[in-house]
């Protein structure tokens, strides 16, 4: 599980992130990231600035079972990334259909490419 600090809630920041933040498409994925969130009402301030992340798991994925299946192991990923993002920032994964069918490591793997396109830590392109 991600700490409650870290998880996005309300439909609010979910769309400052998808609407004003930086994509990246991967084959089981699409990430949404935005490095500076929006200021915080007053009653947030006793809270430390961290990265927090948020899922979207539609039904083209799959049923209920599927859904929460795909949504537990992205959040097991994330967790695993998440130390990556600078404190402030928030990331919103939205999985693609191939997400149902996809193992743990390919969706590592695919989390890792895009934070490294997101954040600018990738190799020049030939």
């Amino acid at each position: 599980m991600l700490p409650a600090q870290a998880r996005l809630r309300r439909r609010p920041e979910f769309s400052a992130v998808v609407r004003s933040g930086r994509r990246a498409g991967r084959p089981t994925m699409v990430l949404h990231y935005l490095p500076e969130r929006p200021a915080q009402p007053a009653g947030d301030l006793a809270s430390p600035p961290v990265a927090r992340a948020g899922f979207v798991v539609g039904k083209t994925v799959g049923n209920s079972v599927v859904r929460h299946r795909v949504t537990r192991r992205l959040r097991a990923v994330v967790r695993d990334e998440l130390d990556r993002l600078p404190s402030g920032s928030d990331l919103v994964v939205r999985a693609r259909p191939e997400a149902a069918d996809a193992d743990f490591a390919a969706l590592h793997r695919d989390l890792a490419k895009g934070l490294d396109r997101l954040l600018g830590d990738r190799v020049p392109s030939r």
